[in-house]
């Protein structure tokens, strides 16, 4: 059984999602414990009535990112990770702090990476004109938004699409994008090659020999 961080600031929709599928589709890996950087998240409650363990690391409370993501690296390994999931994680991490989880920390980011890093990426894809928007998960690295793909989701901009409809469209997309990724690094079939990332029909079948 693979251990499962979930890193989140806000309402959690998508580390609810991540627990709902690992609960129904019974994943050879449970959901050790949900950490915030703030104390108010909503999805601290979600979690606390499943019985997930939670702890809060607020960034309010130290005088620098390195200080903070010592502290929070310390809280996620109490729980011996096997994976760190960020779900609405909305802090920059700094290079030490992901070396450190290297190749077994995952994000998700609303747009069809590498268009549209950063925040604000649902205006910037309609203000660009784009016909076609998503999500996408990726592992993550040091640099903001970049990473191996693991998987993408696509959804069309419709005519008269808004910031707030094409965001609940895709939105509606991660919830199904994201379990779905964070499954295949738990049935171990994500393979890092040459800074991409190949997907095995069967792990289990692919073996390792010297």
């Amino acid at each position: 059984m693979k251990n499962i961080v979930i890193l989140i600031s806000g309402r959690g929709s998508n580390m609810e999602a991540v627990v709902r599928a690992a609960e129904s589709q019974q994943w050879p890996a449970r959901i050790a414990a949900v950490i915030s950087n703030k104390p108010e998240a909503k999805g601290l409650e979600f979690a606390r009535a499943r019985g997930i363990p939670t702890a809060v690391v607020a960034n309010k409370e130290y005088a620098s990112r390195a200080e903070f993501d010592a502290a929070l690296q310390e809280a996620i390994d109490r729980f011996e990770p096997d994976l760190v999931v960020l779900a609405g994680f909305m802090r920059i991490l700094t290079a030490p702090f992901v070396q450190h989880y290297e190749g077994r920390m995952l994000n998700i980011h609303p747009s069809l990476l590498p268009l549209f890093p950063g925040l604000g990426t649902h205006q910037q894809a309609l203000d660009a004109g784009e016909q076609e928007h998503g999500a996408t998960v990726h592992f993550v690295t040091a640099e903001l938004d970049h990473g191996p793909v693991v998987a993408q989701a696509r959804v069309p901009v419709l005519p008269g699409d808004t910031e707030d409809t094409l965001s609940a469209r895709v939105l509606a997309e991660e919830h199904k994008l994201y379990p779905h990724a964070v499954r295949l690094f738990v049935e171990d079939r994500l393979k890092i090659e040459n800074g991409d990332v190949r997907i095995l029909e069967d792990a289990a079948a692919e073996t390792t020999s010297i």
